[in-house]
C-alpha cells in the first residue's frame, strides 16, 4: 500500500489536523498496520519529516487519533440521546448506548485503537480529557439509576461493560453461523430493568 503524495497543500497552521484526518483515513482503510508517519505525511501532502513538528513519533499521532475517537464517540452518544427526544431516563440511556454501539460499528479500527492499543500515551492530557468527556455522557445517562447494592457507580460500570461487550460481540461475530441471532436483538432488550434513585 503506497500512498502517492498529494499536491503540496498549505495547511496554514492546520497541519496537525490534516495529519490526524489522514491517520484516521489510513486506519479505516487498512487497520493499525497500515498507519505509519510516512503514509500520513504522504496522504496529507507534506514531507515525511513534517509530522515530527506536531507529534512525538507514531505513538504521539496514535494518541491524538484516539483522542479524536473519544471526541467523536461522545458526540455520537449525545446525538443519539437528543434524537430520542424523551424525558424518560431509561429511553435516554438506551439511546446513549445505541450511540456507543453505532460508533463501534462505524469506526471498527478506531474503536480498537482507543480501547486496546498498547502504543497510546495514556498520560497525554488531550487523551485523558476526551476520554473523560465521553465517559461523562455515559455517567450522566446512568445517574438516575441504581442497581442493587452497588448504587450508581455499580450501575454505570455494569452498563458500560454490557454495551462494550455487546459492541464486541456484534463486531466480531458477524461471520459466525449463529450471527442471525444478533439481528433480532436490540440493546434495549438486554438492558436490565433499572430503578431510578
Amino acid at each position: 500500500m503506497r500512498d502517492k503524495p498529494q499536491k503540496k497543500q498549505h495547511h496554514h497552521g492546520n497541519l496537525r489536523e490534516a495529519l490526524i484526518t489522514a491517520g484516521i483515513d489510513l486506519l479505516n482503510e487498512g487497520g493499525l498496520s497500515a498507519l505509519t508517519l510516512r503514509r500520513c505525511a504522504a496522504r496529507a501532502g507534506v514531507s515525511h519529516a513534517a509530522p515530527a513538528y506536531h507529534f512525538e513519533g507514531l505513538n504521539g499521532l496514535l494518541t491524538a487519533i484516539a483522542a479524536r475517537g473519544y471526541q467523536v464517540l461522545a458526540e455520537t452518544m449525545r446525538e443519539e440521546r437528543e434524537l430520542a427526544s424523551s424525558t424518560d431516563p431509561h429511553a435516554r440511556l438506551v439511546a446513549i448506548c445505541n450511540g456507543y454501539l453505532r460508533f463501534a460499528q462505524e469506526n471498527e479500527a478506531l474503536f480498537d485503537l482507543m480501547f486496546s492499543a498498547k502504543e497510546l500515551c495514556y498520560d497525554d492530557p488531550e487523551l485523558q480529557q476526551e476520554s473523560a468527556n465521553a465517559h461523562q455522557v455515559l455517567h450522566r445517562g446512568c445517574a438516575p439509576f441504581k442497581h442493587g447494592s452497588a448504587g450508581n457507580e455499580g450501575t454505570e460500570m455494569m452498563i458500560w461493560a454490557l454495551v462494550h461487550g455487546f459492541a464486541g460481540i456484534l463486531r466480531k461475530c458477524r461471520a459466525r453461523s449463529d450471527s442471525h441471532l444478533l439481528k433480532n436483538i436490540r440493546f434495549e432488550d438486554i438492558l436490565p430493568h433499572l430503578d431510578c434513585t
